[in-house]
């Protein structure tokens, strides 16, 4: 079976993925700031190790990667078939001060001019590469002049997350150069238990209180995060694939229905329902709050069309199997 070489493997989404790749078969190389050569068979956590233990097909091992002083080892870049790339500053960890948010575009441009300048430099035989991004692309349903869901062809928007995804994108663009088939992944919210929103929606639940954000009426396009991880894979596997998708399931829902969706799954019908005021959201969160409250309608046509189908089209069958 090919090797997938990730980076941003020690997150949320890509521990999932190797979990996946490797039941599929798959070996897995994760680069890491940690390690100086390649480790094949130890694992770094014990969620690499289950994986591992309940497959014994694909392979994971770790090489190094520092992204200040710009080096990936060699070895990593000539193993490797096919580079999925999710490295990122998480844009949800800390308040938007101008240092974080320069820290949020930098450690996703500077790690893509890696990747590509690598690939440049190192003997490879690389077939694809696929690349995360965001539907902060778009702007508020308001800013989409066609009244209809976002597509792929829309533009992105000027605000602070519509830049980053902007340079981004374009910072992984010139591997195409290269002769590399390029795929990009405009990822919605991602529901898992494991990290991301859908920790902090269940947070509340704890003290029986469903907690809507302002009004509850802004659009979420959220996918389930086994679907997710099934459209890097699919991307890697069909080679007609190219260009940019959004990663969103084929049914946006208002916050407001999730979160109540989410109630009736962790607390049966004793919960009670309280909205959190846009006002505090902001002396909260700061500039982030905008992102919280604005309502995004983005479109899966496009993946469905490549022949991708979900497992978790609707949130009621997302959540039943998050919450279980």
């Amino acid at each position: 079976m090919p090797t997938v070489l990730i980076t941003g493997g020690t997150g949320t989404v890509g521990k999932r993925l190797t979990q996946l790749l490797i039941e599929k078969g798959y070996d897995v190389n994760i680069l890491s700031r940690s390690h100086s050569k390649p480790i094949h068979g130890i694992n770094k956590d014990r969620e690499d190790t289950i994986a591992l233990e309940n497959n014994a097909h694909g392979k994971l091992a770790y090489y190094k990667w520092d992204l200040a002083n710009q080096y990936i080892d060699p070895a990593a870049i000539g193993s490797a078939d096919f580079i999925v790339h999710l490295a990122g500053a998480g844009v949800a960890d800390k308040r938007w001060t101008e240092a974080r948010k320069k820290e949020i575009a930098n450690s996703r441009t500077q790690s893509s001019a890696l990747i590509v300048s690598a690939l440049k430099e190192n003997p490879n035989h690389v077939k694809a590469v696929i690349s995360a991004s965001a539907i902060g692309w778009y702007g508020p349903d308001g800013s989409n002049t066609t009244a209809k869901k976002f597509v792929e062809t829309d533009l992105h928007c000027h605000d602070f997350l519509g830049e980053t995804c902007r340079v981004w994108e374009a910072s992984i663009e010139p591997v195409t150069q290269l002769n590399k088939r390029l795929v990009i992944l405009r990822t919605g919210i991602v529901l898992s238990n494991e990290g991301g929103a859908l920790v902090e929606f269940k947070k509340p639940l704890l003290f029986k209180t469903a907690a809507i954000l302002g009004n509850g009426k802004q659009i979420i396009s959220w996918i389930h995060i086994d679907d997710l991880c099934n459209q890097y894979i699919y991307a890697i596997e069909n080679q007609a694939m190219n260009g940019v998708y959004n990663a969103v399931a084929p049914i946006p829902v208002t916050n407001a229905i999730l979160t109540k969706a989410l109630a009736r799954k962790v607390c049966g019908s004793f919960f009670i329902t309280i909205n959190i005021p846009a006002f505090m959201l902001k002396i909260l969160l700061g500039e982030m709050s905008i992102e919280i409250l604005k309502s995004t309608t983005v479109s899966s046509n496009k993946i469905e069309t490549a022949g991708f189908h979900f497992k978790f089209p609707d949130i009621n069958k997302a959540v039943d199997e998050l919450v279980g």
